[in-house]
């Protein structure tokens, strides 16, 4: 028993920990490469409002109508969706800041400089910094998931871990590029993309130690629910917004749609 739980244990550092990947990848870019920020940001809110729509909420929706009824339980997972909606945007307005977060600099401000004065970088590193959060918030309950696969089978488990490894390398991305591009500190960018990666590894700890016991498919709906609600609010609040302000308004279009299909051809690879 102790072997199967530090293997799945392992398995699900692995999954987490490819956020970093996603780092290294945003790292590469020059800090004044504007329009590589628009389109990173735009496929992590494609990868993002995807994911949330097409793979949580449906999850939900089953995990809560199995214990509920097929009305109720929609009902129930709708109620989530937008309660993690809400959630999100209250800790959105409570969160102080000097500036409008929507009043953003335009393309040609940015082109002056990463170090111009004109460039938004508190709003850069709020969007870094809730990206993370939202990540995070996601990650915890999926390393729950990943774990209690890889402890009751390893081999079903693997091609879970890889379909997860894939989501999480834009996630990546989407913490490190405006962290760097707002610190100019690859060092702050790599360790915020690791961090929203080691929650997995943390959630599988709590989930063995603490909550496998209690766990159950209301608990379960309801969270992914919020997840989702939680996810898609970053990427129309924040990640969007961003994008177009940083970039060409068909940058950050393609940027996103190109995050969807990746997200889309994940799942499609690991079914």
């Amino acid at each position: 028993m102790g072997s199967n739980v530090l293997q799945a244990f392992l398995l699900t550092m692995v999954a987490g920990l490819s956020t970093v990947i996603g780092s290294f990848i945003a790292l590469f870019a020059k800090r004044t490469n504007t329009k590589f920020l628009s389109v990173s940001l735009g496929f992590s809110a494609g990868v993002m409002i995807y994911v949330s729509f097409m793979e949580i909420m449906v999850k939900s929706k089953e995990a809560l109508i199995s214990h509920l009824g097929e009305r109720p339980g929609i009902i129930v997972a709708t109620c989530s969706f937008f309660f993690g909606m809400a959630a999100i945007g209250l800790i959105d307005n409570l969160i102080p800041s000097d500036q409008n977060l929507h009043e953003l600099q335009n393309l040609d401000e940015l082109e002056e400089g990463v170090d111009s004065p004109k460039v938004d970088k508190s709003h850069l590193m709020r969007t870094g910094m809730f990206t993370a959060l939202a990540i995070a918030i996601h990650n915890f309950p999926e390393g729950l998931i990943t774990f209690i696969s890889a402890l009751q089978d390893p081999a079903m488990a693997i091609p879970i871990v890889a379909a997860i490894a894939i989501h999480n390398i834009p996630e990546g991305i989407a913490v490190s590029a405006p962290i760097y591009f707002a610190t100019g500190s690859k060092r702050k960018a790599f360790w915020y993309s690791a961090a929203s990666g080691m929650t997995e590894p943390i959630g599988a700890i709590i989930g063995y130690l603490l909550l496998m016991p209690f766990l159950n498919d209301l608990v379960y709906g309801i969270l992914f629910g919020i997840v989702a609600g939680i996810m898609v609010f970053i990427s129309l609040d924040e990640l969007l917004p961003s994008a177009r302000a940083y970039g060409e308004h068909h940058l950050a279009i393609y940027g996103m749609v190109g995050g969807m299909a990746v997200m889309a051809l994940s799942l499609i690879l690991f079914l």
